[in-house]
């Protein structure tokens, strides 16, 4: 045997042959150590916020925390599964499946499941979003929508890129978001807006034009204020943020805890305004106690690393092998900005009040697999780009 590759390798150095080095696949390590980092800290915070809640409902202390433990290591083993996975396997056909991919049965599986939720979906807070399953609970189908938005838009643009170069291409790639995200603005329009925010963007990015997308933008922009003064609960947001200091009491007390914070704040745990002040506190206004408790100080470790994990996904968008994956990464990284910014807002009074959870951080379940499983494709996407040492 060593004779045998003697000779291989001296006739390659008579005739100047370069030996073949196979190319190695990346995987971004920093990008799920960062996830992993985000997650952990989301169960600490909701921890914090949310004991009181949960005695003064009957619970136990730990409540909130064992909840989203659970669906935090079912978001996780999914992460790492799909991560394994090839991410052009989305949209190849099946045969057994009417030839049709897995995109499409996605797309339509969300239609069918928004319909169930107009139908027989579960109320809360005054808001129709919810299924009830068995074991998981309350379950809300909006969420899987935001990442079938991103295959759907990702494989009809890279099928035909060409045809963003005009107003008439755009809107066929919007017909498919524009008839799911009508199914969700009923009952959740800050979800809508997010999903055609999401479109939007991962379009922009693939065109070589951008005039048509000014009037693009301004005709979304009237249907978003129409849908919010059409309905009487939206427009009274719309006051209570105009006048927070006399009708606005969640985003009021808000404030007070963000502003009572100080460069460090008061320490993990000893948050007032969580003590029954800030109504859902360990939802969508966690970061308010993270504010309290952490400071300044705290809250700029946050979004540094909120921002780096913005930058590894962008560096993965630049590298991807194709269009498609470059796409996918491009709506999870919308996604992910878009939920941060509006969440970060809402709090602050920066924008009127919506139900926008901030990402790895906010308690619930669905929200955290759903962003768990969009960052396991983008490691999909990572892990398929080859590089020579």
């Amino acid at each position: 045997m060593e004779l045998v590759t003697n000779a291989k390798n001296t006739t390659r150095e008579t005739t100047g042959e370069k030996p073949v080095v196979k190319p190695k696949r990346y995987y971004d390590y920093t990008l799920l150590i960062l996830i992993l980092m985000l997650v952990s800290f989301g169960l600490v915070m909701v921890t914090s916020a949310s004991v009181y809640a949960a005695v003064k409902l009957g619970h136990e202390s730990s409540f909130f925390l064992k909840r989203q433990a659970f669906f935090a290591i079912i978001g996780i083993i999914a992460m790492l599964a799909i991560s394994k996975l090839d991410y052009k396997w989305y949209r190849e056909k099946f045969k057994l499946l009417l030839n049709r991919n897995l995109i499409f049965w996605g797309y339509f599986g969300c239609i069918g499941l928004q319909v169930l939720v107009m139908v027989m979906g579960k109320s809360t807070n005054g808001s129709t979003r919810w299924l009830e399953l068995p074991v998981i609970g309350k379950f809300q189908p909006s969420e899987i929508s935001k990442i079938i938005i991103i295959l759907v838009v990702a494989a009809i643009v890279s099928a035909r890129v060409r045809r963003l170069d005009n107003m008439l291409g755009f809107l066929v790639v919007m017909i498919p978001v524009v008839g799911l995200a009508g199914l969700v603005v009923g009952e959740n329009l800050s979800t809508a807006i997010v999903m055609i925010g999401i479109a939007f963007i991962m379009c922009f990015v693939a065109s070589r034009k951008w005039l048509y997308f000014i009037l693009s933008f301004l005709a979304f922009s009237g249907a978003a204020v129409f849908a919010i003064f059409n309905v009487g609960y939206r427009a009274d947001r719309i006051d209570q943020w105009l006048h927070v200091e006399t009708e606005g009491y969640q985003i009021l007390q808000g404030l007070y805890a963000i502003c009572s914070g100080g460069w460090f704040g008061k320490g993990l745990g000893n948050s007032v305004q969580k003590m029954g002040y800030i109504p859902e506190v360990q939802t969508d206004m966690i970061f308010t106690v993270i504010c309290e408790e952490l400071g300044i100080f705290g809250v700029a470790i946050l979004l540094l690393v909120y921002v780096i994990l913005l930058w590894r996904i962008f560096k993965i968008i630049v590298n991807a092998r194709d269009l498609f994956g470059s796409l996918i990464c491009t709506g999870v990284f919308a996604h992910l900005a878009l939920q941060i910014i509006m969440n970060i807002a809402v709090v602050t009074n920066t924008i009127p009040s919506t139900g926008v959870v901030l990402p790895f951080i906010s308690y619930g379940g669905t929200s955290l697999i759903i962003l768990l499983a969009e960052m396991g494709i983008v490691l999909s996407v990572s892990n398929r780009i080859e590089y020579q040492e």
